[in-house]
């Protein structure tokens, strides 16, 4: 049976390589995004998810079997997130609904599902670490929560199944996203090593100590393409992380070392990178002037605001992948290649500078 996919959100960090995944598998593969995306065997559609009536035009010919919606926009307030981006989800299944095709939707959402959302990220009462799939939701106002319960009802309406994932933070290729701690820290490092800052850690000490995990994008792309394929995965909700744990206080080395950097000491107080990069947009333009580098606006590489988010919080943060383990999901993936793969990415394609240059 031929499998055909729209990917909702393909110019982010998720979608991007979920495209590159299924296409390399062999899927036809449509790719949906506000300005329209060229990658290699993909075709573009060029939609807004929160424009109904464009959105239906841009898909009344498409007859997608699954659709994988990788995307969502940030609003000032919590209620604003539920509204606009439940929205969103809605109007894509409705849009897709007249052609009766679909037989799985698919969706990512986050560890905010367990931590709760920006306005209460890390705060009150949470669920004992690891974090579990069968842990209740919190009784907090949730844009997650939203994105679910609109999927979850699209999908009793019409007849397919369903899969939620909730990656931790996510290490993968994408410019200009709003969080992307990977990009994030090499541009950082970069700066660090370009005019001779100490490469300080920006979270709190219960990172800095505490086990954690994250999830790079490409394992996050076989498993959406393996849950969309496995009929034990239908209708579940998955974490997915790389497999592995580590503390940042040695990560941190490690990613020093990839740029020729010394890792500095713990310092006495957290200092986040919002306010270490405040003055730094000049001294990026000058470094990309200097290196031929693609982007000389810092402010489409770093997303300081996320970093500090996920560094800052006061809490260890781990995540059960046993569910995905028992159903067949066994793929691997050190974090830190996963950074490191990152980071070559991003010297080949000049978006940093070669540090053994």
């Amino acid at each position: 049976m031929e499998r055909s996919a729209l990917v909702a959100g393909v110019s982010g960090i998720v979608g991007n390589a979920l495209a590159r995944h299924l296409v390399a598998e062999g899927w036809t593969v449509h790719g949906l995004a506000r300005r329209s995306t060229a990658l290699p065997g993909m075709h573009p559609v060029a939609a807004d998810l929160t424009d109904p009536a464009g959105l239906r035009t841009a898909l009344s010919d498409l007859r997608p079997s699954h659709v994988f919606i990788t995307t969502w926009l940030r609003q000032p307030t919590e209620a604003d997130n539920i509204r606009v981006n439940g929205a969103m989800v809605r109007n894509l299944l409705d849009a897709l609904s007249p052609g009766g095709s679909l037989r799985h939707a698919a969706l990512v959402t986050g560890l905010k599902h367990y931590l709760g959302p920006f306005e209460a990220y890390g705060k009150g009462s949470l669920p004992p670490t690891p974090f579990r799939e069968e842990q209740p939701r919190l009784d907090v106002e949730n844009f997650y929560y939203a994105q679910e319960d609109a999927v979850f009802a699209a999908a009793e309406r019409d007849g397919y199944g369903w899969s939620v994932h909730r990656p931790h933070t996510i290490i993968g290729y994408a410019l200009g996203n709003a969080m992307n701690m990977g990009v994030t820290l090499a541009a950082y490092a970069t700066l660090c090593r370009e005019t001779g800052r100490p490469f300080v850690f920006p979270g709190s000490r219960a990172q800095w100590d505490g086990l954690t995990d994250m999830t790079d994008a490409r394992l996050l792309a076989r498993h959406l393409a393996w849950a969309a394929s496995t009929p034990a995965a239908r209708n579940q909700a998955f974490n997915v992380v790389d497999g592995d744990v580590f503390r940042w206080n040695w990560m941190w080395g490690r990613l020093a070392g990839w740029f020729g950097l010394e890792p500095a000491l713990y310092p006495d107080t957290p200092s986040p990178l919002e306010r270490q990069l405040a003055d730094a947009a000049p001294a990026w333009a000058e470094i990309a002037r200097r290196h031929g580098l693609v982007e000389a606006d810092l402010g489409r590489l770093a997303s300081a605001w996320h970093t500090d988010a996920d560094l800052g919080r006061p809490i260890e943060v781990v995540t059960d992948m046993s569910k995905s383990r028992r159903l067949g999901f066994l793929d691997y993936q050190p974090t830190d290649d996963a950074f490191f793969d990152l980071f070559a990415r991003l010297r080949d394609e000049l978006v940093i500078p070669d540090p053994a240059r």
